[in-house]
């Protein structure tokens, strides 16, 4: 583990950025190509917006998702596949996008991204944590026990307000219930797990992780056990951490 601490959420996004792209070329130079899992939300702007711009042999880059919504039309201000296409898949050439999608055939769509997915390993992941200490939308209790790939989950209470405060959706009712998320055993399968984690409204859960032993009422917890996880904080999301 190794723990990286910013003043600010720009300088950590760059840094991050940098560190990505920096395993992406080693992953293109070693073996022709990279596969690349990216989380959403608010705390990966700054990261994802430096990313872009960074030397990369996109052409080469296949990328995956973490989660989406059940029942979530693309169109929806709240889409992750949305927030991808206009943030990432739209400003680098990437060889393939491969999406979650929540629309149509749940079941069939999950069949489909576990075939994706397993095809080969992921080479550097971006998972965020969240104000649970959810990774991905495995909230608590997470299932750490399932050796599938993709999963049907039901969101928790903290979880739906968090994507109310952060602006995606006017009000709890708007929030879907369910999501399709990536599940835990496969996150780390991921070579290398990078963690972009900024704000103030972070920081219990950056405190809780790193304090407290492995356990599934804080998931983010198990991203200890990895052996190439890289967390980048800036110093709101550390001040639980530095004292």
């Amino acid at each position: 583990m190794r723990i990286n601490v910013l003043p600010t959420p720009k300088a950590m996004g760059a840094d991050a950025a940098v560190f990505i792209a920096n395993k992406l070329n080693q992953a293109i130079a070693s073996q022709g190509y990279a596969r690349l899992l990216l989380s959403t939300g608010a705390s990966q702007f700054d990261m994802l917006e430096e990313l872009v711009r960074q030397d990369v042999a996109w052409n080469k880059v296949t990328m995956f998702h973490l989660d989406e919504y059940v029942g979530l039309s693309e169109q929806h201000p709240a889409s992750f596949r949305k927030y991808l296409k206009e943030r990432v898949v739209s400003k680098v050439p990437f060889a393939e996008a491969v999406f979650v999608n929540g629309e149509g055939d749940v079941k069939e769509n999950i069949t489909f991204l576990s075939n994706r997915i397993r095809e080969a390993e992921i080479d550097v992941a971006a998972i965020g944590i969240g104000e649970n200490g959810h990774i991905a939308f495995n909230d608590p209790p997470a299932d750490f026990d399932t050796e599938e790939s993709y999963i049907v989950v039901k969101l928790d209470e903290r979880c739906r307000l968090q994507q109310v405060g952060e602006g995606w959706f006017p009000g709890m009712d708007a929030v879907p219930e369910t999501a399709i998320s990536m599940t835990v055993r496969q996150m780390l399968r991921a070579k290398c797990i990078v963690s972009v984690v900024p704000h103030a409204v972070k920081a219990d859960a950056v405190q809780k992780t790193l304090a407290q032993e492995v356990n599934n009422l804080v998931p983010a917890t198990i991203l200890k056990t990895h052996p190439d996880w890289h967390l980048y904080l800036d110093a709101q999301s550390a001040q639980g951490f530095l004292k």
